[in-house]
Protein backbone atom coordinates (compact mmCIF):
# COMPACT_ATOMS: atom_id res chain seq x y z
CA UNK A 1 0.00 0.00 0.00
CA UNK A 2 2.09 2.62 -1.13
CA UNK A 3 1.62 6.12 0.49
CA UNK A 4 1.20 9.11 -2.25
CA UNK A 5 1.78 11.92 0.51
CA UNK A 6 4.12 15.01 -0.89
CA UNK A 7 7.35 16.90 0.58
CA UNK A 8 6.31 19.91 1.00
CA UNK A 9 7.68 22.64 3.04
CA UNK A 10 7.23 25.98 2.08
CA UNK A 11 10.73 26.80 4.02
CA UNK A 12 10.53 30.35 3.09
CA UNK A 13 7.41 31.24 4.69
CA UNK A 14 8.46 30.96 8.36
CA UNK A 15 7.98 33.86 10.47
CA UNK A 16 10.35 35.67 12.71
CA UNK A 17 7.96 34.56 15.24
CA UNK A 18 8.17 30.64 14.19
CA UNK A 19 11.98 31.27 14.09
CA UNK A 20 12.24 32.67 17.75
CA UNK A 21 10.04 30.03 18.62
CA UNK A 22 12.10 27.18 17.76
CA UNK A 23 15.14 28.75 19.13
CA UNK A 24 13.40 29.18 22.10
CA UNK A 25 12.24 25.84 22.45
CA UNK A 26 15.67 24.49 21.58
CA UNK A 27 17.61 26.59 23.79
CA UNK A 28 15.37 25.27 27.39
CA UNK A 29 14.95 21.85 26.41
CA UNK A 30 18.91 21.18 25.49
CA UNK A 31 19.75 22.83 28.57
CA UNK A 32 17.67 19.89 30.37
CA UNK A 33 18.55 17.19 27.89
CA UNK A 34 21.95 17.58 28.27
CA UNK A 35 22.10 15.75 31.40
CA UNK A 36 18.45 13.68 31.25
CA UNK A 37 18.40 12.34 27.65
CA UNK A 38 19.64 9.52 25.76
CA UNK A 39 23.16 9.55 24.77
CA UNK A 40 21.98 7.34 21.22
CA UNK A 41 19.09 10.39 21.30
CA UNK A 42 21.81 13.38 21.78
CA UNK A 43 24.12 11.55 19.11
CA UNK A 44 21.66 11.08 16.55
CA UNK A 45 20.42 14.70 17.34
CA UNK A 46 24.16 15.75 15.81
CA UNK A 47 23.55 12.93 13.26
CA UNK A 48 20.69 15.32 12.12
CA UNK A 49 22.41 18.42 12.61
CA UNK A 50 19.52 20.49 14.24
CA UNK A 51 20.67 23.97 15.40
CA UNK A 52 19.64 26.52 17.65
CA UNK A 53 19.55 29.27 14.81
CA UNK A 54 17.86 26.96 12.15
CA UNK A 55 14.77 25.84 11.67
CA UNK A 56 15.10 21.70 9.99
CA UNK A 57 14.74 21.65 6.41
CA UNK A 58 13.21 18.72 5.51
CA UNK A 59 14.66 18.02 2.19
CA UNK A 60 18.26 18.10 3.89
CA UNK A 61 16.78 15.83 7.23
CA UNK A 62 15.86 13.71 4.60
CA UNK A 63 19.42 13.12 2.76
CA UNK A 64 20.31 12.52 6.09
CA UNK A 65 17.81 9.91 7.02
CA UNK A 66 18.32 8.32 3.85
CA UNK A 67 21.81 7.67 4.23
CA UNK A 68 21.96 6.55 7.92
CA UNK A 69 18.78 4.30 8.02
CA UNK A 70 16.60 4.69 4.75
CA UNK A 71 14.11 6.58 6.58
CA UNK A 72 12.32 9.75 5.44
CA UNK A 73 9.77 12.83 6.05
CA UNK A 74 6.39 13.64 4.40
CA UNK A 75 4.61 16.35 5.58
CA UNK A 76 0.96 16.16 6.80
CA UNK A 77 -1.29 18.96 8.44
CA UNK A 78 -2.08 17.25 11.72
CA UNK A 79 -2.03 13.66 13.12
CA UNK A 80 -3.17 11.16 10.63
CA UNK A 81 -5.37 8.24 10.88
CA UNK A 82 -3.73 4.62 11.47
CA UNK A 83 -4.87 3.70 7.71
CA UNK A 84 -1.97 6.27 6.68
CA UNK A 85 0.40 5.99 9.63
CA UNK A 86 0.97 2.53 9.72
CA UNK A 87 1.44 2.35 6.40
CA UNK A 88 3.79 4.99 6.15
CA UNK A 89 5.99 3.24 9.49
CA UNK A 90 6.42 0.08 7.29
CA UNK A 91 7.72 2.42 4.20
CA UNK A 92 9.89 3.87 6.51
CA UNK A 93 8.03 6.98 5.96
CA UNK A 94 7.96 9.42 8.98
CA UNK A 95 4.49 11.48 8.73
CA UNK A 96 5.61 15.30 10.44
CA UNK A 97 4.02 18.22 10.21
CA UNK A 98 5.88 21.72 9.45
CA UNK A 99 3.48 24.39 11.53
CA UNK A 100 5.71 25.49 14.81
CA UNK A 101 3.14 27.09 17.67
CA UNK A 102 2.76 30.47 18.28
CA UNK A 103 4.67 32.48 20.51
CA UNK A 104 1.88 32.38 23.20
CA UNK A 105 1.64 28.67 23.10
CA UNK A 106 5.18 27.75 24.03
CA UNK A 107 4.14 25.48 27.44
CA UNK A 108 1.50 24.04 25.72
CA UNK A 109 -0.55 23.30 22.59
CA UNK A 110 -3.51 20.88 21.98
CA UNK A 111 -1.93 18.67 19.14
CA UNK A 112 1.73 18.16 17.73
CA UNK A 113 3.71 20.68 16.24
CA UNK A 114 7.05 20.49 14.35
CA UNK A 115 8.64 20.77 17.72
CA UNK A 116 7.06 17.83 18.67
CA UNK A 117 7.56 15.65 15.50
CA UNK A 118 10.85 16.68 14.26
CA UNK A 119 12.70 17.26 17.67
CA UNK A 120 11.06 14.60 19.48
CA UNK A 121 11.21 12.35 17.02
CA UNK A 122 13.18 12.64 14.08
CA UNK A 123 17.05 12.34 15.65
CA UNK A 124 16.13 8.57 16.52
CA UNK A 125 14.92 7.61 12.77
CA UNK A 126 18.73 8.15 11.97
CA UNK A 127 19.88 5.78 14.56
CA UNK A 128 19.90 1.97 13.08
CA UNK A 129 18.36 -0.24 15.80
CA UNK A 130 15.29 2.25 16.51
CA UNK A 131 14.65 3.05 12.87
CA UNK A 132 14.27 -0.88 12.42
CA UNK A 133 12.16 -1.24 15.08
CA UNK A 134 9.77 1.84 14.25
CA UNK A 135 9.88 0.34 10.68
CA UNK A 136 8.37 -3.61 11.58
CA UNK A 137 6.41 -2.03 14.32
CA UNK A 138 4.25 -0.19 11.37
CA UNK A 139 4.54 -3.17 9.41
CA UNK A 140 2.51 -4.83 12.09
CA UNK A 141 0.32 -2.40 12.56
CA UNK A 142 -0.68 -2.75 8.89
CA UNK A 143 -0.37 -6.64 9.74
CA UNK A 144 -3.37 -6.34 12.28
CA UNK A 145 -5.06 -2.94 11.10
CA UNK A 146 -8.56 -4.43 10.78
CA UNK A 147 -8.17 -5.93 14.51
CA UNK A 148 -9.47 -2.88 16.94
CA UNK A 149 -7.94 -5.07 20.20
CA UNK A 150 -4.56 -5.31 17.92
CA UNK A 151 -4.38 -1.53 17.28
CA UNK A 152 -5.58 -0.53 20.59
CA UNK A 153 -2.74 -2.59 22.44
CA UNK A 154 0.24 -1.38 19.67
CA UNK A 155 -0.77 2.29 20.67
CA UNK A 156 0.52 1.14 24.29
CA UNK A 157 3.40 0.10 23.01
CA UNK A 158 3.71 3.14 20.88
CA UNK A 159 2.97 5.79 24.15
CA UNK A 160 5.02 3.71 26.44
CA UNK A 161 8.20 3.70 24.34
CA UNK A 162 8.33 6.30 21.52
CA UNK A 163 6.52 8.68 23.27
CA UNK A 164 7.02 8.22 26.65
CA UNK A 165 9.71 5.73 26.75
CA UNK A 166 12.90 5.77 29.50
CA UNK A 167 15.89 4.02 29.04
CA UNK A 168 19.14 2.58 31.13
CA UNK A 169 22.05 3.79 30.76
CA UNK A 170 25.47 3.08 32.07
CA UNK A 171 22.85 2.87 35.57
CA UNK A 172 21.35 6.04 34.52
CA UNK A 173 17.76 6.29 33.55
CA UNK A 174 17.59 8.52 30.71
CA UNK A 175 14.80 9.75 28.41
CA UNK A 176 14.43 8.86 24.97
CA UNK A 177 10.53 8.95 24.40
CA UNK A 178 9.81 12.56 21.64
CA UNK A 179 6.63 13.04 23.92
CA UNK A 180 9.43 13.54 26.96
CA UNK A 181 12.02 15.17 24.95
CA UNK A 182 9.81 17.68 23.49
CA UNK A 183 8.03 18.56 26.55
CA UNK A 184 9.57 21.05 29.05
CA UNK A 185 7.04 20.26 32.04
CA UNK A 186 7.17 16.73 31.52
CA UNK A 187 10.80 16.14 31.21
CA UNK A 188 11.25 17.37 34.35
CA UNK A 189 7.78 15.48 36.01
CA UNK A 190 9.04 12.02 34.71
CA UNK A 191 11.99 12.31 36.57
CA UNK A 192 10.84 13.08 39.99
CA UNK A 193 9.86 10.92 43.03
CA UNK A 194 6.28 12.06 42.03
CA UNK A 195 6.07 9.20 38.86
CA UNK A 196 6.70 5.00 39.29
CA UNK A 197 9.01 3.67 36.71
CA UNK A 198 8.72 0.48 35.91
CA UNK A 199 11.18 -1.85 34.06
CA UNK A 200 10.25 -2.85 30.64
CA UNK A 201 7.59 -5.39 30.60
CA UNK A 202 5.65 -5.74 27.16
CA UNK A 203 3.11 -8.03 28.11
CA UNK A 204 2.58 -5.01 31.11
CA UNK A 205 2.48 -2.41 28.70
CA UNK A 206 0.48 -3.70 26.16
CA UNK A 207 -2.50 -4.19 29.04
CA UNK A 208 -1.86 -1.02 30.61
CA UNK A 209 -4.27 1.92 29.75
CA UNK A 210 -3.02 5.69 30.02
CA UNK A 211 -4.40 9.11 29.57
CA UNK A 212 -3.00 10.97 27.15
CA UNK A 213 -4.58 14.23 28.54
CA UNK A 214 -2.81 14.65 31.60
CA UNK A 215 1.16 14.48 32.38
CA UNK A 216 1.82 10.93 33.11
CA UNK A 217 2.58 9.04 36.31
CA UNK A 218 3.93 5.91 35.09
CA UNK A 219 6.94 5.40 32.63
CA UNK A 220 8.59 2.14 31.72
CA UNK A 221 12.47 1.89 31.30
CA UNK A 222 13.97 0.03 28.37
CA UNK A 223 16.92 -1.67 29.24
CA UNK A 224 18.39 -1.07 25.71
CA UNK A 225 17.36 -0.03 22.37
CA UNK A 226 17.90 -3.71 21.27
CA UNK A 227 15.48 -5.13 23.67
CA UNK A 228 12.62 -3.05 22.14
CA UNK A 229 13.59 -4.69 18.86
CA UNK A 230 13.84 -7.79 20.17
CA UNK A 231 10.47 -7.56 21.89
CA UNK A 232 8.53 -7.37 18.50
CA UNK A 233 7.83 -10.94 18.21
CA UNK A 234 6.66 -11.25 21.64
CA UNK A 235 4.10 -8.45 20.64
CA UNK A 236 3.04 -9.77 17.50
CA UNK A 237 2.43 -13.41 19.86
CA UNK A 238 0.27 -11.77 22.08
CA UNK A 239 -1.76 -9.58 19.76
CA UNK A 240 -2.51 -13.21 18.31
CA UNK A 241 -3.30 -14.43 21.63
CA UNK A 242 -5.62 -11.69 22.33
CA UNK A 243 -7.22 -12.17 18.86
CA UNK A 244 -8.02 -15.59 19.60
CA UNK A 245 -9.57 -15.16 22.66
CA UNK A 246 -11.89 -12.58 21.05
CA UNK A 247 -12.43 -14.34 18.36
Amino acid sequence: MKQQLKLNQDYNKYTDEAKQVWQILYDRQMARLSKTASHEYLNAQKTVNFRRDSIPNFSELNEILMRETGWGLVVVPNIQPNEIFFPCLAEKKFTATTWLRKMKELDYISEPDMFHDVFGHVPLLAHKIFADFFNRFGELGLKYIHHPEAVEMLGRVYWFTVEFGLIMENGETKIFGAGLISSHAESHHCMTDKVVHKPFDIREIMNTGFDNSVMQDLYFVLPSFEALLLSLDEIETILVETIQKRA
